[in-house]
């Protein structure tokens, strides 16, 4: 697991011991970060069920402004706050050891979105739910949702619209924008 791109190109995470968190390999990633491209140089990001903080590092080592990681793992928090300080990203980032459904009930607005829980837990229709519900996203932001690839892409309601869905192997990227 490294970055791909950006300022931190080429660093190396530290990865999960054993399975109870599912990093995203680099190929999905990278497709990801292809697909938004010229949507990342100063934004506010919030990396939702963080795990190793991969998607929201990524995103700082492009340009983004600050990223929110929020995960309720303990190892997960320790292996993102560990990942940004191999970065030198830890002043441009804050982690939540919580409840990511719970997190999304402030007020606080971001432009990109990343939604990546554990597979086949319904987790992700959730936090879709929840952000639509309570309006999480600046117009013109973005939701990415990494899903297995035989899942159903969560619903959503205007002004939220699902853009594209991409599948790679046994993923499915799900892109949502925010309309005006």
């Amino acid at each position: 697991m490294r970055i791909i791109s950006g300022m931190a190109r080429g660093r190396r995470l530290k990865e999960p011991n054993g399975n109870r968190i599912r990093p995203t390999s680099d190929r999905v990633k990278e497709s990801v970060f292809t697909i938004i491209q010229f949507d990342i140089e100063g934004r506010r990001v919030l990396d939702l069920f963080a795990g190793t903080g991969q998607y929201g590092i990524e995103a700082l080592s492009r340009g983004a402004k600050f990223v929110k990681f929020v995960d309720s793992s303990k190892e997960s928090v320790k292996l993102v706050c560990d990942n940004l300080e191999i970065c030198g990203f830890s002043d441009s980032a804050a982690v939540y050891g919580r409840d990511a459904l719970k997190y999304l009930e402030n007020d606080e607005k971001f432009d990109l979105i990343f939604i990546d829980p554990p597979y086949e837990t319904g987790l992700a229709a959730k936090a879709v739910q929840k952000i639509t519900e309570f309006d999480k996203l600046n117009i013109n932001g973005i939701i990415i949702c990494e899903l297995s690839a035989d899942s159903k892409p969560p619903q959503t309601e205007l002004p939220y619209v699902l853009f594209k869905e991409y599948k790679y192997g046994g993923v499915k990227i799900v892109k949502y924008i925010r309309e005006e």
